[in-house]
């Protein structure tokens, strides 16, 4: 076998294990879950999914209003009616330093978690102040990206394997996906930032302008400060992107030398 074809193997195979652990296997497995919790079919969630995302949730942020006794706790969480997030590793994280919310509670703002199935953190809380200013509630952004998410990670998973597996020239540029992942993510979560600070509604204590949320670092919607940050789960797929940009290279040598020892 050609040593460059070694190396994109190699190099597809480390982006899928990472796309795999981070993100496909965590929203496969829980997949479906917070609509049994909402309609109180708890008896339905099988052990195998409690386990997973009380390993996968492990250091991450809880409400504070959330009982200590049940963080990493599926069971417990679900008792104690704590909000509860997606498996998956978080993507960007947003927080928003209001007046009113004691700092010390919360030093870094009120915190959310953007997933590419759902969302974690103070979602309540932010609803709320969503909901002061005119804007939706979070489950209005990217509702369909959020339905399809798992299916279209299956399928990138496939193309990938696909890949691997066969030489010809066409499979090669299914790597495009990957290596333009991160670029994807920030678009479409821009557009419907977009979206939110342009579909303003009457409920509001007070009337704004529409405008453009602040994507990356800091900013500002009425009285509050934000701040926009990429997370553990984008620096995944930056990986990913680097592994499979490596892979599609590499596969490009391959091809184009023993193209050219056929000839």
């Amino acid at each position: 076998m050609h040593p460059s074809l070694i190396k994109a193997r190699v190099f597809t195979l480390i982006a899928l294990l990472i796309l795999t652990v981070s993100f496909t296997f965590p929203m496969i497995v829980f997949h479906g879950t917070l609509s049994k919790i909402d309609a109180g079919k708890i008896n339905e969630i099988s052990p195998f999914t409690k386990e997973v995302w009380n390993i996968y949730n492990k250091g991450r942020y809880k409400s504070v209003a959330t009982p200590k006794s049940a963080h990493n706790n599926l069971d417990k969480m679900i008792e104690s009616e704590s909000e509860i997030g997606p498996a998956s590793l978080p993507i960007w994280a947003v927080s928003l330093e209001a007046p009113n919310y004691p700092k010390k509670a919360f030093p870094q703002g009120i915190p959310v978690y953007f997933h590419f199935d759902g969302y974690s953190g103070e979602v309540h809380e932010m609803d709320t102040i969503n909901h002061y200013v005119g804007m939706d509630p979070m489950w209005r952004g990217g509702h369909f990206e959020r339905a399809i998410g798992p299916y279209a990670l299956l399928l990138l998973s496939l193309g990938m394997i696909f890949f691997m597996i066969y030489n010809k020239k066409i499979y090669s540029y299914i790597m495009l996906i990957p290596i333009a992942l991160p670029l994807i993510f920030i678009g479409d979560y821009s557009y419907w930032l977009y979206w939110f600070g342009h579909n303003l509604h009457d409920w509001g204590a007070f009337k704004i302008k529409p405008f453009m949320p602040t994507v990356f670092g800091d900013g500002k919607i009425a009285q509050f400060t934000t701040h926009s940050y990429p997370t553990i789960g984008f620096y995944m797929i930056l990986l990913i992107s680097l592994f499979s940009l490596l892979a599609f290279f590499a596969k490009q040598k391959a091809l184009k030398e023993m193209q050219n020892e056929a000839s």
